[in-house]
Parts: C-alpha cells; structure tokens; sequence
C-alpha cells in the first residue's frame, strides 16, 4: 500500500453539507484536498518517518470523515451547489453626485472592506482580496478559492470570511484558514472579537466559534436570512428577517430581542449602540444595554450598508438605488447624494472619508467633510481618479507551505503538542504561560513540530495567546 487514493463526498438534500475529502497516499507522504463540491479545495501535504506510519495517519483521516457521514464517491457526478449571495440588484440614483476622489475597479461585485490608519481592503464575488492606500495606489492582492462575503478586523488581526466555508487570515505573507465554520452552515455574515467567531447564516441562525476553531453554541434565530452579526466584548447582536437579538458571547442565553420593521439587511455598531439597515429604507439604531430603539434613520430605498462615526455622530447608509446618505445622531438627515458606482454593500467612515464597496465592485473613497459636501450639493465634484492595480502585481493564494527559519533568529517559538485527538500549540521561549493554547492555523499543524513567529499576544479576557505576522518552520 505504498500510493492510495480515498475520495469522500458529505451532501445533503436540504441544503446542508456539500463538500468533499481526498486523501493520497504517497510512500511517506499524505496529501489532502478538502472543500466544497466543484471547487478546487485547500490542500495539505503532511510527511511521515515511515510509509507505515503515513498509511496509518491517512487511515485515521478516512475513518473520521466516514464516522461523520462522508461516503465513498467519484469525483464529478454531484455538481456545485451554489453559494447564497444577496442578490446584485442596483438601481441609479437621482441625486446629485457625490465627491468621489478615488475608485478602483476590483472586478466583481464586492462585499468586503476594511479600512484602517494605513489601507483599504476590498474583497470581492470572485475571490480577489486588494489593499489600497488611502490616496489611491494598490499595494497588494490575495486570490482565494471562492467569493468573499465580508472582511473584519480583530485588533492586529484581518479576516476574510469565504463562499468555501472557511474564514482566512489576511495578516501575514500569504493567507490562511483560521476557522473552518461547520459543514451545515451557509454563512452569510461574520464578525470575530478576541479570537470568538461569531457567525450568521441563511436559516436565520447564529453560531459561536472560538479561538481553537471549535464549536461553543449556536441558536436558531426567529427568521431567516441573517445578513447581521456584530461580536462585542461578551456579547453577540445578531439580525434577520424579523429583528435583531442579543445573546451572551460564551454560552449564547438570550439577552433582548427587538422586532424592528423590515428585513435586516446589514449591521454595525459603537460603544454603547448597534445599527440595523432594513428592507423597509431604515436604519435603526438599538441601545446594547435592553435593546430599546435610540433613533430611526429614514432613506427612500432598502438599505444595504450602513456605518457610524466615532461615537455615533453621524450615521451613514447606502441603498439599492445607489445613493448614501449622512444623519445626524437623532436622525435628521443632512444629505443625500448619489455613488456613481453601484450601490454600496458595505462601508466604513474614517477621517471625514466614507469609503464603500458597491455592486459593481468599486471600492471608492467619497470626501464626506463639510465643504466637499457642500459643494456636491450644488454641483461641484472632483472628477474622480480611477485606480488600476498593475499587471505585475502577483496574486498571493492560501498555502501551508511554511518557509523555514534557524534557531537564534528573532521571534518567540511555538511548538505543536498532541492533546488526545487534537494538536495543540503552546509556547516554548520562556517567560510565558507554559498550559496556555496558542490560536494557530490549524492547516499547518504538525505534531511534534516548532515554529517561530513574529510575536505572541495574549486574548483581551485572557487564558490563551494569539499568534501574529509571519510563521516559519524551525529546522
């Protein structure tokens, strides 16, 4: 039995798993392939001492998959399953013009932004992740193997959560799974606070994973289509078809449920308040203490995004007829104005910028200061730069492969434990806690194995640390 191939397939009429599972055996080396059904998967190549050894861990794998209800297949007969999207329906506006000074074309329709002191990120349908400065220039691209529902920030930390199920970390070199959500659920939005993975699903459910990739609870929400989940410390806000609810972060008991009118089509939130955009042209704003509604926010279409200033200062929207809208605290409005890009799927404010990501792809950076605006609404705009990423610019796609680094060099040195079926990271360089877990990709997780990484942190609530920046193996 030096080469063996075992393909395994898990679907579901209803809508729930459809994925698949390969496993090759190749004298002393083991290769899996896993994912969804039709695309090409995340691939792992584990080597052993012996060819016994790697048959045994190929074993192992096959067993597992088959106790969970995976079943021998033959690649090709089951099609892809296509993913849930909100649909790509945007209307023009007939607003005035906003003061756009910047946009860049990623390609497709686009989900995901971020927007911190040093860039902008952009995720759209077709996979491709950009960073761009704030003054236009693209900086660099990830490729990952399907479409990206949202990009959040974890303090260092930079996530992109994917149409394969898996959320993958954006902060290093190249991309890496971080959390592989569970097979039965279709995500349809995410937020991570502290290492905690909160995610919203189509069925109208919420589900709690933590820093180990590891399921904490999950509860069905009273509607469908979660477009809304918000991760706070010890709290998860969680919105859909029929309101917005609140439920302890580490065991999930419900704290306040709101019906709020319309479906919640997008959500954020402050220190003291979350923002709900609804099918019904609303935005709501809810207190996070009782869930009591502080202030509704009137557009004249479905809103798709929203966003606040620090604190709450001003409220911004876009809708489904390509307008954004700015109000003031206690919701009057102050403007409307339309993109000239699509409509806005998600948005940020900083720095008097409102940057959005629209339905044509566009990430675009609007000048929302007081005299830009101003003058849009009599008519005068900037007339927009249009970004290009270079040609030359390579696309950097998830692997495992590791490069390797030499004892002495600087960094703190982890080290994969086996904890009963699971392997674990802990930390070797003294000073730390020896019995903490360390949140690591688990894709590169080796038993026995050291690594050397950038730096350690310890979580906001404590009891673990967090790897960041780049990771390399020790030879």
């Amino acid at each position: 039995m030096a080469n063996a191939h075992t393909y395994l397939e898990l679907s579901e009429d209803d809508g729930g798993a459809h994925k698949f599972y390969e496993v090759l055996v190749s004298g002393t080396q083991v290769t899996i392939t896993y994912g969804r059904i039709g695309e090409r998967g995340q691939t792992k190549v584990s080597a052993f001492s012996s060819a016994g050894k790697a048959e045994a861990a190929a074993a192992k794998k096959v067993g597992e998959k088959l106790r969970k209800g995976y079943a021998p297949a033959v690649r090709g007969q089951r099609q892809a399953r296509a993913v849930s999207r909100r649909p790509v329906v945007s209307h023009p506006s007939t607003a005035r013009q906003a003061p756009v000074l910047w946009r860049f074309a990623s390609g497709e329709a686009a989900f995901g932004i971020f927007v911190d002191d040093e860039r902008c990120w952009v995720g759209n349908q077709r996979g491709d992740v950009y960073t761009v400065t704030h003054d236009g220039t693209v900086t660099g691209r990830f490729r990952l193997p399907a479409g990206v529902k949202c990009i959040v920030a974890d303090d260092f930390w930079i996530y992109a959560g994917a149409d394969d199920g898996n959320v993958y970390d954006l902060s290093g070199k190249a991309p890496r799974v971080a959390y592989e959500i569970a097979e039965d659920v279709d995500i349809y939005w995410l937020d991570i606070r502290d290492g905690l993975l909160g995610v919203s699903d189509r069925a109208g459910g919420v589900t709690a994973i933590d820093h180990e990739d590891e399921f904490q609870w999950s509860r069905d929400g009273r509607g469908d289509s979660a477009w809304m989940v918000r991760c706070d410390d010890g709290a998860v806000y969680h919105g859909h078809s029929r309101g917005v609810a609140r439920y302890d972060s580490y065991d999930g008991t419900p704290v306040w449920d709101n019906a709020i009118n319309g479906q919640v089509l997008f959500g954020w939130q402050e220190a003291d308040s979350v923002y709900a955009g609804t099918s019904r042209h609303e935005v709501y704003r809810l207190a996070k203490a009782d869930g009591r509604t502080e202030a509704v926010y009137q557009c004249d279409a479905a809103v798709f995004s929203c966003a606040a200033a620090p604190g709450g200062r001003y409220v911004f929207a876009g809708d489904s007829h390509s307008s954004v809208y700015c109000f003031d605290q206690d919701g009057r409005r102050l403007w409307k104005l339309a993109t000239g890009c699509g409509s806005a799927f998600s948005m940020q404010y900083l720095g008097e910028r409102l940057y959005i990501v629209t339905t044509t792809g566009a990430l675009a950076c609007i000048d929302a200061g007081e005299e830009a605006i101003k003058a849009a609404q009599t008519g005068q705009v900037p007339t927009p730069v249009d970004v290009k990423a270079s040609a030359a610019l390579p696309a950097v796609e998830p692997t495992t492969v590791l490069e390797t680094a030499s004892a002495g060099e600087a960094g703190v040195v982890v080290e994969c434990v086996p904890d009963g079926e699971r392997l674990r990271i802990r930390v070797v360089t003294p000073g730390y806690e020896t019995d903490w877990n360390v949140q690591f990709p688990k894709g590169v997780r080796e038993a026995g194995a050291r690594y050397l990484v950038e730096g350690i942190r310890s979580s906001g609530r404590g009891g673990f640390y967090r790897a960041y920046g780049d990771i390399r193996r020790l030879r």
